[in-house]
């Protein structure tokens, strides 16, 4: 009798690729939404994309928000990315970068990660999306959906560290019951904080689906109870809720600072979601409504020592 041995875990989405249906994509106007041109698969090349698409595209909750999410499908997120310039959150950001990849030549797995730390608190469903590529050998974490998103691919290499854009990372292994998975972490004033554990194995379709149905419906998602934009801009990193803004600057002191509702206006036009007009009426309209039924927030500005 002949055993077969299961792949690589850098390979086990390969089986789920056509699923995918990543020539859906419309490559060309992805990449000329970043600005750039296709390249051969590299590591240089990998790291202009992840960087470009981070930058070009707000991580937003905006259509949750507005009941107007139009699905995680890969048709569906083009059309909102590629078509309107529009953002959103991480399984339409690594549905969309992981299309691209698979077009370009690069061998891309989907993966599902559980955000928080485990040992501060209740465990968290596998909510999150990011994407695993492997390239001459060596796997690469791409996570370009997660709010303070990593600029470039990080190394699935235990304990590898490195700075990006003012902030520290750090990769650890670790397992998840029977399983392997991969903790990125982000250093604060208290030290490592864990933004989320992804474990290996193969997401698939289905799977995004009814984790972005949850995230888009629940009572108790944050996703469905609070504003969040945020926009990784030159030297800054701003977060946008619906009375508060943050910007994250290296070097200096992180500024928290409240908003008023003509003030969530400039900042929306700053971080740029590219919303029409009716869009951003509805949604003033709904900060509003949120402000007048909450307990107001303190009218001031502060800056705490770090992030």
């Amino acid at each position: 009798m002949t055993i077969e041995l299961p792949p690589n875990p850098a390979d086990t989405s390969r089986m789920a690729t056509g699923a995918w249906r990543a020539d859906r994509l419309d490559l060309a106007g992805y990449l000329d939404r970043l600005g750039i041109t296709a390249q051969p698969p590299s590591r240089a090349a990998l790291a202009e994309i992840h960087e470009r698409h981070v930058r070009t595209f707000t991580f937003d909750n905006i259509d949750v928000l507005l009941g107007q999410h139009p699905g995680v499908d890969l048709d569906v997120v083009q059309e909102k990315f590629v078509g309107r310039g529009r953002g959103g959150y991480c399984f339409e950001h690594s549905t969309l970068l992981s299309a691209a990849l698979e077009q370009l030549g690069y061998q891309v797995a989907r993966r599902l990660a559980r955000v928080g730390d485990p040992a501060a608190g209740p465990v968290t469903g596998r909510t999150h999306l990011v994407v695993e590529v492997t390239l001459d050998g060596e796997r690469l974490l791409c996570d370009p959906g997660f709010g303070m998103s990593i600029m470039r691919p990080v190394p699935l290499v235990d304990e590898h560290e490195e700075e990006q854009a003012g902030e520290r990372f750090r990769v650890a292994r670790v397992r998840e019951g029977d399983v392997a998975a991969w903790q990125l972490r982000r250093l604060r004033d208290a030290g490592w904080e864990v933004q989320h554990t992804t474990d290996e194995l193969p997401a698939r379709p289905v799977d995004l689906v009814e984790a972005h149905h949850f995230t888009s419906t629940s009572p108790v998602s944050h996703f469905t109870t609070g504003l969040i934009v945020a926009r990784r801009l030159q030297g800054q990193h701003v977060t946008l809720t619906s009375d508060s803004v943050t910007i994250r600057s290296a070097g200096v002191p992180t500024e928290h600072r409240h908003v008023s509702l003509d003030e969530l206006h400039e900042w929306l036009d700053v971080l740029d979601p590219h919303l029409s007009t009716e869009e951003t009426e509805r949604l003033l309209d709904w900060a509003d409504t949120r402000r007048a039924t909450e307990q107001p927030a303190a009218r001031r500005t502060w800056t705490s020592p770090g992030p």
